[in-house]
């Protein structure tokens, strides 16, 4: 015996299986990129977000300078 449930090695043959093109589905190597992606658009997003922001001061600070 392994130690490994049926469940968990269905699984691994299975994802081994996609990783060699043998069976359709997403491969670990797309699974990586699309975290990777996920990531990466998350902080785009955040830094999108601040830059409306400080565009927004700084419009409102051109409209109104102090004096």
């Amino acid at each position: 015996k392994l130690g490994v449930s049926r469940e968990s090695l269905r699984r691994w043959v299975n994802q081994a299986e996609i990783d060699q093109g043998e069976r359709s589905g997403v491969t670990r190597e797309e699974s990586a990129e699309i975290r990777r992606l996920r990531k990466e658009n998350a902080e785009l997003r955040r830094t999108n977000e601040i830059l409306k922001l400080a565009s927004a001061f700084f419009a409102k600070e051109l409209d109104h300078p102090a004096e």
